[in-house]
């Protein structure tokens, strides 16, 4: 399995960002510039380019070219041209709309576009920048990370809610841990969902051939991902797309995006996990230009973290709170109704 290792402790060049992995088993030769393109989020060809150009892609230590061809077992290290900004928190005075707040606690409704918190490829302008903006002493979860007890994806909008004191943070980590707190999203995916409601139960990890992705492992391989759980539940149908709600028992990274690809149900417009691609539905042209503008209205997977709810840290009162579906993904929902209603599905 491919896989990512760490850096020596006594590496002492500050100037860059290292990545580092060692190629699968079972991997087909491929130019290095083209299989860093499919691990390294948000590397551009550019940027790979530049690091073999400086002299900084290693081979089994050995210094490469963008044109090596990757091997089963080789050891790869890559070191791109910027700080590791990870913890260098910059105060941004980007606004935040926020559903409560106390002295314990925060709600924001994060929109869709906006990374949680700062990391490779997006060092500003995450919600992490604009929290310690508007508030002091935030404090850290066991990352490092100024008042955040869970996240969201970047493309998915909804709640979130923030710890204001330590007391909140150790109080809010374990509700999550013992899974009494509640999150329920919406979200439109492909396919008419066959059952009105059902659970997703499938270990979820690292995909071993695309860094970016998670997947579901099953039998010998089950070890390699972490027990994940999803229910699901349709709301409405639409033919070639189901509107469904699904409720989190775990927080897996993208857990919904793969559980539902897993079930046969990608997330509609979800690009990383081929959602942006038309899944379901007539091969006539004007049902594909149909879809295309469904992806322009709604240039995003369609999800949404729309109900949240936990106790309060202090005096225990079970609070919730719902948020309405972002117009973008609400505008693609309407679009798909209308087509509904006019077709034999």
């Amino acid at each position: 399995m491919s896989e990512q290792f760490p850096l020596p402790d006594d590496s002492d060049d500050e100037l860059y960002e290292h990545y580092a992995f060692i190629a699968e088993k079972g991997q087909q030769p491929l130019r290095i510039d083209k299989y860093l393109m499919n691990f390294v989020e948000n590397a551009t060809r550019n940027k790979i380019q530049n690091a073999a150009k400086n002299g900084n892609i290693y081979v089994n230590d050995v210094q490469v070219k963008q044109n090596y061809k990757v091997k089963p077992y080789d050891k790869i290290r890559v070191m791109f041209e910027h700080p590791p900004y990870e913890y260098l928190l910059t105060p941004e005075n980007i606004p935040l709309d926020i559903v409560f707040e106390d002295e314990q606690v925060l709600v924001v409704n994060k929109p869709a576009g906006m990374v949680v918190h700062p990391g490779h490829g997006n060092y500003s302008g995450t919600l992490i920048n604009a929290l310690v903006y508007h508030f002091e002493n935030l404090p850290n979860n066991s990352s490092n990370r100024p008042g955040l007890v869970h996240r969201i994806d970047k493309d998915t909008s909804g709640l979130l809610v923030i710890a204001k004191t330590e007391e909140s943070m150790t109080n809010l980590s374990k509700q999550f841990f013992d899974k009494v707190s509640e999150r329920e999203y919406v979200a439109l995916v492909w396919g008419n969902v066959e059952e009105d409601e059902g659970t997703i139960e499938g270990h979820i990890g690292r995909h071993p051939k695309n860094r970016l992705q998670n997947t579901v492992f099953e039998g010998d391989d089950i070890d390699k991902g972490k027990p994940a759980v999803t229910h699901y539940k349709v709301l409405e149908r639409f033919g070639y797309v189901t509107l469904i709600s699904c409720k989190l028992e775990t927080g897996r990274t993208h857990q919904i995006r793969v559980h539902m690809k897993y079930i046969g149900h990608t997330l509609f417009n979800d690009d990383r996990y081929g959602g942006d691609q038309v899944l379901k539905g007539t091969t006539f042209t004007k049902y594909k230009q149909f879809v295309e503008n469904c992806f322009k209205i709604l240039p995003r997977q369609a999800l949404h973290a729309k109900t949240l709810g936990f106790y309060h840290p202090s005096n225990g009162e079970f609070m919730k709170f719902d948020s309405e579906i972002p117009e973008d993904m609400q505008a693609c929902i309407e679009k798909w109704r209308h087509y509904a209603k006019h077709q034999d599905l």
